[in-house]
């Protein structure tokens, strides 16, 4: 199915679109399918929170919001993350987490005209990579179009022009930027003020609107609990650490059906998305979700 086009998305909310076209797309999906059962299961929801031991939380709100959205515009690449040189029993992720934080404290922020000149070497270097990465050319063309977007504001400036609306933001940072553009989910659009709340540098009144940050790492955790149930030669594929196609049928039902089970569950527990999102993945820290190939697919929307 077709993910909805970007005027679609914006007329008639994105929250709601996702949430739509993740529907529509589970009851059509011809590989994955949800079980009921094992989705009732489910129980506990610890709050969500940030880990200190990687993100950069302490210092002036502007500084933070900045950590934030220069992690958020770069927190892709999962594809990708095997190939990376990580730090001692640290994820992709919480490397690059950690690596970014470093700089901040070591060096401070980007300006806003710093990120729009960032070359490959400069980010590589920072996040602890080999230059001729090609996740690392792809973040930094991510972090000069968060340049180009911030302009000469600063980023509490941009987030306040929201109005207060989570929704909002997520829709401008995916009119604006190309690879936040993840039509249909919307994953790190979403996850932008969710974090930045979580940080406690910004407030929205609508924040439990968001669906679930839809990536690799939550459908592997509901595929190990029994939620989602991938039909065999899927299986098969992923079992045997094969890239799936981007944006292909396949992983788009994946992430598709990762999104409507969640929002049966949180229709069933009363808990927000964005809070099933977090101990999902949390969850999949754990020795034995990380034991089980997950899908991986070379993108830049998670």
């Amino acid at each position: 199915m077709a993910a909805p086009g970007r005027a679609s998305a914006r007329a008639h909310g994105l929250c709601d679109e996702v949430r739509a076209h993740c529907e529509r797309a589970a009851a059509d999906a011809g590989s994955v399918s949800i079980d009921v059962g094992a989705l009732d299961a489910l129980e506990a929801v610890p709050a969500a929170t940030l880990d200190p031991d990687v993100h950069h939380l302490e210092g002036a709100p502007e500084e933070v919001a900045r950590y934030m959205l220069t992690l958020d515009a770069i927190n892709f690449g999962s594809g990708w993350f095997p190939t990376l040189r990580k730090q001692p029993a640290r994820s992709g992720y919480m490397t690059i987490a950690a690596r970014l934080r470093e700089r901040f404290r070591a060096e401070g922020s980007w300006s806003n005209g710093e990120l729009r000149g960032l070359d490959t070497a400069t980010v590589a270097a920072t996040l602890g990579q080999p230059a001729d990465h090609e996740l690392m050319a792809l973040h930094a063309e991510a972090l000069r179009s968060l340049g180009r977007w911030l302009g000469d504001r600063s980023v509490l400036e941009a987030v306040q022009e929201a109005g207060g609306s989570a929704e909002t933001l997520a829709s401008r940072l995916a009119a604006a930027m190309p690879l936040f553009d993840d039509r249909g989910f919307y994953k790190r659009a979403q996850i932008v003020p969710s974090n930045l709340a979580l940080a406690g540098v910004a407030s929205f009144s609508d924040l439990d609107r968001l669906t679930i940050f839809a990536d690799n790492l939550v459908p592997h955790v509901l595929r190990c609990e029994g939620v989602l149930v991938y039909e065999d030669r899927l299986a098969a594929h992923i079992d045997a650490g094969r890239l799936l196609r981007p944006c292909g049928p396949q992983e788009r039902e994946i992430r598709a059906c990762a999104v409507h089970a969640c929002e049966l569950l949180s229709a069933r527990l009363g808990v927000a998305p964005r809070v099933l999102d977090a101990w999902l993945w949390n969850r999949g820290q754990s020795p034995e979700y990380k034991a089980r190939p997950r899908h991986r697919c070379r993108c830049v929307f998670y």
